[in-house]
């Protein structure tokens, strides 16, 4: 096992993976973990777009740090571990982020037709700024 350079962990994070996204929970809870979908930008902060009423943006706003972990699930192994403080909150979510971050995953068509079948629902964009790094890469080891 290895860890990704900076170079391979870009790549690795601009490749097809939905992320883990976990976030600090009140009353004594353990942090809410759940799959999110997430791009990145030219300048390597993390957005994530979701509804502006749903728990995960309260414990977000809350919170203003995250951890994403984004893997790969079949051989060989890989991972990258983002912990990093949210440096913007925009609402609603422009149309445009909603967007790029749909057509990552679901194509030009789907995406852009994703977003129009949300209509008006109230979202928000967090953009967060990586803080703290860890990553692996199994590949040596198969």
């Amino acid at each position: 096992m290895r860890a990704f350079t900076a170079d391979e962990r870009q790549q690795f994070l601009q490749g097809m993976h939905v992320g883990v996204l976990s976030v600090a929970a009140e009353d004594g809870r353990p942090p809410a973990s759940v799959p999110i979908w997430y791009d990145v930008t030219s300048e390597g902060q993390i957005r994530i777009n979701t509804g502006a009423g749903s728990r995960k943006a309260r414990l977000i706003e809350r919170a203003g740090v995250v951890t994403l972990v984004v893997q790969r699930e079949e051989l060989p192994y890989q991972y990258v571990v983002v912990e990093g403080t949210v440096v913007e909150v925009t609402t609603p979510a422009p149309r445009d982020a909603r967007e790029q971050i749909a057509i990552r995953y679901l194509g030009e068509d789907g995406g852009r037709a994703f977003v129009a079948g949300m209509g008006d629902a109230p979202s928000v964009l967090f953009t967060v700024r990586p803080d703290r790094w860890m990553s692996a890469d199994f590949s040596d080891d198969v």
